[in-house]
């Protein structure tokens, strides 16, 4: 008889809000990890599990870890090893290009491509890890990117926004990592605070004082009715060339879920140099390498273009297909509209987990099957420091089969 090897891992269900739906905990989205011996130095087999766990549960979360900047760059490598830069690439001092939207909220630690997030200023050697004393961190506001925003007296009595739903992607010319890793290293505790989608529904969440939230891409696209799975297993997604440089004069929704359509992106011709060659298109549903189950993934803000397939040859289009015929679609805000109505039912409160972060928290989450967004508001004093590890991925997001294609509406067993 050959001897079976136990797991070495223990593992719990995270911690879900009374908000939560109990599909959360039968889909066992998110889990919590202990018993590893060294997180600086993951052992095959340690690894073999965490992997597991990752594509299985889509957020890991390790408490009370001591993890190095190196430490953290080798675990994150480890999901894709030829990797070779960080998810956005870099200019010469390690930012994203400086026209970006995300160019002030990350700051690299040197010889690492480990970025440095937070709000406030931090002179702690031991976050900085080489980078000045004094170095001031800017926790993105929704005032600088919502078209509508909370009054400066909502933001006093505790009332917030989620920021961007997103994942971690440059979505031009590099193609989106498989894992990010998030280290707290200075966290500050206060009182609750809510989430107001203030999009007509009434729709709100308590969430800790800068907690991260994030969605099931699956849980998203099992939502659909079977006309909109049908439409999204058979649409590709194509993403506007330096994405965070073209949305950065525009503003997004109220529920930080994609962009208003006023016109204010910046034209392509005033964009940075571009080439036809590194635009992304990816499909609109991924299918999860490990366990083949199919995640809706679109990053709402940086979308340009659809591009749907028609129905298979020989299936007969019901009365409530959608595009049967196939579609190309280029009016940016039908191109929103139509997806915003395909995500917004996967942000709800009900399906959404936010982590509530303690020092020494480690989460890993897996970047092809979830979305997920920063809340809250800080004063420009108050201190808050992570470390965010992603590394572009040396491959493409898988999409559906010619399978899932024909029989959308048992993907995923539902």
């Amino acid at each position: 008889m050959v001897a079976t090897r136990g797991p070495l891992l223990r593992t719990s269900p995270l911690a879900y809000p009374a908000s939560a739906s109990p599909l959360l905990k039968e889909e066992g989205f998110g889990v919590v990890v202990e018993g590893v011996k060294d997180i600086n130095k993951i052992s095959p087999e340690e690894f073999e599990e965490i992997q597991t766990l990752l594509y299985n549960h889509s957020v890991v979360v390790f408490p009370d870890v001591h993890l190095t900047p190196a430490g953290q760059y080798a675990l994150t490598l480890a999901f894709d090893p030829l990797a070779l830069e960080y998810g956005h690439g870099k200019s010469s001092d390690g930012k994203p290009a400086p026209k970006s939207i995300l160019h002030p909220d990350l700051k690299n630690i040197p010889g690492t491509p480990v970025q440095l997030i937070g709000n406030g200023p931090c002179n702690d050697p031991e976050i900085l890890q080489g980078l000045p004393v004094g170095t001031k961190l800017k926790h993105p506001s929704h005032q600088t990117f919502h078209k509508s925003v909370l009054s400066d007296e909502e933001s006093a009595n505790g009332l917030t926004r989620f920021y961007r739903w997103h994942m971690d992607a440059a979505l031009y010319e590099r193609d989106p990592p498989k894992v990010t890793t998030l280290y707290g290293l200075s966290v500050p505790q206060g009182p609750k605070q809510t989430v107001r989608y203030d999009d007509g529904t009434g729709d709100e969440l308590e969430v800790s004082l800068g907690g991260t939230s994030f969605v099931s891409g699956k849980i998203m696209f099992d939502q659909l009715s079977a006309p909109m799975k049908s439409l999204a297993i058979r649409t590709k997604v194509q993403y506007s060339p330096h994405p965070y440089v073209w949305m950065t004069p525009a503003k997004a929704f109220s529920t930080g879920l994609g962009i208003e359509s006023d016109g204010l992106e910046v034209p392509r011709e005033d964009l940075p140099p571009w080439s036809e060659d590194k635009i992304k298109t990816y499909p609109m549903v991924w299918k999860n390498e490990k366990n083949g189950n199919l995640h809706l993934q679109v990053h709402p803000s940086g979308i340009e273009t659809l591009i749907i397939d028609p129905l298979p040859a020989g299936t007969e289009a019901t009365p409530d297909a959608l595009y049967p015929d196939g579609a190309h679609i280029t009016d940016l805000k039908q191109v929103r509209e139509l997806v915003y109505s395909m995500q917004r039912p996967g942000i709800a409160p009900h399906l959404v987990y936010t982590h509530d972060w303690r020092p020494n928290d480690l989460a890993l989450f897996h970047n092809r099957g979830v979305l997920h967004t920063i809340t809250g508001a800080f004063k420009p004093e108050e201190q808050r420091a992570f470390w965010q590890c992603n590394l572009a991925s040396t491959d493409v997001p898988s999409g559906p089969t010619a399978e899932d294609v024909a029989k959308p509406s048992t993907s995923n067993g539902v």
